[in-house]
């Protein structure tokens, strides 16, 4: 699958969020969209009601990242918002297959996040319900963390589960991601890329997000 990029707006400033998000012209695939709830994660974001506005003011498709409590409860909306991409959290999640079914139901991609120590193999299974898989590359909750070396061997051991069953499964990688780490996360296996400060805090943000697929284009097996 060809490499995308999905800048985190969690490193944007929030007072001008669809103008932030316009800075990444035509550049990027998606707009990653963290939604923090103070409970799964020590960290509040944002919620529905931004989601809501946010989708009527940008072109590009949103990917939303819910790192909250009781995502079967709350994930559907999402969706029905207009999310193209929906992931909730396995270690959240009270039945992760029917809630796959249900984001899949209402037109969103369905994907599944794991915390850095949460391993890939219990979830083998659930592959085929799934349109991606999400690793993070820190713990989650918080913009502008150092990138975590020790997910680099689960990324390829996802790639190799991916690749055994035969699936249409995007591999996200989240924390972390810039210049210095896309490369190796690329090499092992994943073909999607969040990057929050990468992106947001450099001079040219599209440029910068051009630069983060170049790397990771020439780094992909």
């Amino acid at each position: 699958m060809a490499v995308q990029i999905s800048p985190s707006i969690l490193s944007s400033d929030f007072a001008e969020l669809a103008a932030e998000c316009r800075r990444v012209g035509d550049a990027a695939d998606w707009l990653h969209v963290d939604v923090m709830d103070n409970h799964f994660v020590p960290n509040l974001t944002l919620g529905l009601p931004v989601v809501e506005s946010l989708l009527r003011h940008v072109d590009t498709p949103v990917d939303c990242h819910l790192m909250i409590e009781d995502p079967d409860r709350w994930a559907p909306a999402y969706a029905e918002a207009g999310a193209g991409s929906v992931t909730f959290h396995v270690e959240a999640a009270h039945a992760p297959i029917r809630l796959a079914r249900e984001l899949r139901a209402k037109g969103a991609r369905a994907g599944m996040g794991l915390k850095p120590a949460t391993p890939v193999e219990p979830y083998e299974e659930m592959l085929p319900e799934l349109d991606m898989l999400l690793l993070m590359t820190v713990e989650p909750g918080f913009g502008g963390q150092k990138f975590l070396d020790l997910v680099v061997p689960k990324i390829r051991r996802a790639r190799e589960a991916i690749a055994g069953r035969d699936v249409d499964v995007w591999l996200q990688v989240d924390g972390g991601v810039s210049d210095k780490t896309i490369e190796v996360c690329a090499e092992a296996g994943a073909d999607v890329f969040v990057a929050g400060s990468a992106v947001f805090d450099a001079e040219d943000p599209d440029r910068a997000v051009r630069e983060l697929r170049r790397l990771a284009e020439e780094a992909s097996p």
